[in-house]
């Protein structure tokens, strides 16, 4: 492959000089300076290479921390770097030189260094699809390659929790040995694997079983159990059992205690507390329970800043050291007016931060004006669209990077969701991911980054080029339909509310558009089956891709007939779902436990059912 090189991120610092080297000679590699396990990876990775090639640690040079020097020249290879992780961050980017160039690399001079220390990615492992093995050893090995040094797996009732087996049983939870595992391949590639486990809200597969319900915040109203613990010494108590049980697995002294989206606080239990004192007040005194007993282990909580930003006059009472606010928000920065007035009262009532919508400065300027330390979350937008929302994607992560850049963020996390059953698969996921790796290591640098062309050279290495605009034409589909939606994809939520009562509220659609969407899908789905992916998820990516592209195209038929009462017939649309549920269960079981499945197929089966009634 010849013509651009591609980097995913684009280097700060790149000059071509003349000439070649051929990597048809003997491989001889010579590693100095300080030896660790992640300066070790970074010999191991580059040993394939036929050329010299010498790796250097230097404390002394004059870039920041894991920034790194390569060059590549006829006679060899060197990379230098401040410390280990740097080193393996300059094999990153070797290797993805020579992915394209097979065995003559060109000349070359690179500095590079990241923007921000902390460059993250979070996946969600509770709404029911929990990766196997094999599958998070792959997704570590693509964060190294993207030099992303932290990763989570957001928890509630996935990890194996020795005394709380009826929660996790039918769950195919990851083990304590599992994850002392993923926390050794994660230390060896320059990455922290930094628990997740949450600690308020969304709890609502805890507290449905008898023996937690005490817990609740609604406790025994016929609305409950909920998803919310009532804060009291009880639920602090139970939450730090977990903790204790969960934190000896990793090395990482940090830990993400979640407390999001406590969204029956003050309405059960806590009512009177929260008439009393308020209900930031509430919610602040029970965060700071579960946080200081941390803090005195020497551990840095992070946190979910969506209540305690609605409540600026209370951040300042947060402490300022070993606490990492994480402002989260999911849409490209958007302005109030834009959004039918019903919505925002809707989201106001269940308790959004309505005004965040505006984009990442509302949330970073509060923690900045108080020196608060806080990490920027955008996500991968793929969650509750089938085939992804890259523009909006795209759009939140920019969004994320400027403000970090403005207000002094410690980091990026990009969060990747799996609401309503994680029906999309993996590979929906890489075009917020790979764009957030680029923008959190140099925001200023990614003006040239061709993602969709990178991420066929890099990350799936499809020789036919196929999958990465199949990636960009299914994910722009959600903003042709002529409804808008946030945190989701008409097509999604046509197929996951009731048929032909889905209702929306904001934009219009018609036949030709939506005809347009399915033509679309057919066409992409046709170019799919000559994809040949040899990278991450191997040929298995193709057929995933259009299994989903498959399900959003019921969803264009199941919006004909929500908004025009027109559409393929149910007998049509039952057969067509019957083969769609039976891919989905095989693609499901290629890379994800068998755990949660059943309970993710539901929700398609509950659609099939519509089509007999």
């Amino acid at each position: 492959m010849n013509g651009v090189l591609h980097f995913i991120p684009r280097p700060r610092e790149l000059a071509l000089t003349p000439g070649t080297c051929e990597l048809r000679g003997a491989p001889a590699l010579a590693l100095r300076g300080a030896r660790d396990v992640v300066a070790d990876r970074a010999r191991e990775r580059v040993s394939g290479l036929r050329s010299r090639i010498a790796l250097r640690v230097d404390e002394t040079l004059d870039l920041p921390a894991e920034g790194f020097e390569l060059a590549i020249a006829s006679d060899g290879i060197e990379i230098t770097a401040r410390d280990s992780r740097g080193l393996n961050w300059g094999a990153s980017a070797l290797l993805q030189i020579a992915l394209q160039r097979d065995a003559s690399l060109p000349c070359l001079r690179m500095r590079d260094w990241p923007e921000l220390a902390e460059r993250g990615y979070m996946l969600d492992v509770s709404r029911d699809r929990v990766p196997t093995l094999a599958m998070v050893a792959e997704l570590v090995d693509l964060l190294e390659l993207l030099r992303v040094n932290q990763f989570q797996l957001y928890t509630e009732h996935t990890f194996a929790y020795l005394d709380h087996a009826e929660v996790w049983r039918d769950a195919s939870p990851f083990t304590a040995e599992e994850i002392r595992t993923v926390d050794g391949w994660c230390a060896a590639r320059g990455i922290e694997l930094v628990p997740n486990q949450n600690g308020f809200g969304h709890m609502e597969r805890w507290l449905k079983h008898a023996r937690y319900a005490p817990l609740a915040e609604l406790g025994e109203a016929s609305e409950g159990p909920g998803t919310t613990l009532v804060p009291t010494p009880e639920s602090v108590a139970f939450v730090r059992s977990l903790y204790a049980e969960l934190l000896p697995n990793f090395s990482s002294r940090k830990v993400n205690i979640g407390c999001d989206e406590p969204f029956e606080l003050g309405r059960g239990r806590s009512r009177q507390r929260c008439l009393d004192l308020g209900k930031g007040r509430v919610y602040l005194d029970y965060l700071l329970e579960l946080v200081r007993p941390l803090q005195a282990e020497g551990r840095t909580v992070q946190f979910w800043g969506d209540i305690i930003g609605q409540h600026p006059e209370l951040i300042p009472e947060l402490p300022r050291e070993k606490l990492v606010a994480l402002a989260w928000g999911y849409e490209a920065p958007l302005e109030l007016a834009e959004i039918p007035p019903q919505i925002v009262t809707a989201m106001s009532n269940a308790g959004a931060d309505v005004e965040a919508l505006r984009g990442f400065e509302v949330q970073a300027k509060r923690y900045a004006l108080a020196d608060v330390p806080f990490t920027v979350c955008p996500g991968t937008s793929s969650w509750l669209s089938l085939v992804g929302r890259v523009p909006n994607a795209l759009g939140n992560v920019r969004d994320a990077a400027r403000a970090a850049a403005a207000f002094g963020a410690r980091g990026m996390l990009v969060t990747d969701w799996g609401d309503q059953g994680h029906l999309q698969p993996p590979v929906v996921s890489l075009p917020g991911l790979c764009y957030g790796a680029a923008l959190a290591w140099a925001s200023d640098c990614q003006g040239e980054l061709d993602l969709f062309p990178a991420i066929d050279a890099l990350v799936v290495r499809d020789a036919t080029g196929t999958i990465g605009p199949a990636l960009a034409r299914l994910g722009e589909l959600y903003a042709r339909t002529g409804i808008r939606a946030l945190n989701s994809s008409p097509l999604a939520n046509a197929l996951l509310r009731p048929f032909k009562r889905y209702e929306p509220t904001w934009g219009r659609t018609d036949r030709a558009k939506l005809d347009a969407i399915v033509a679309e899908i057919d066409g992409t789905r046709a170019a799919l089956a000559r994809a040949t992916p040899l990278g991450f998820g191997g040929s298995l990516v193709a057929r995933e891709l259009s299994q989903a592209a498959g399900l959003a195209r019921h969803g264009a038929f199941r919006l004909m007939h929500a908004c025009l009462g027109e559409g393929p017939g149910p007998e049509l649309l039952r057969d067509e779902l019957d083969v769609l549920i039976a891919e989905q269960r095989a693609c499901w079981l290629a890379r994800s436990r068998p755990g949660g499945l059943d309970d993710s197929l539901r929700r398609l089966e509950r659609a099939r059912a519509e089509y007999d009634a």
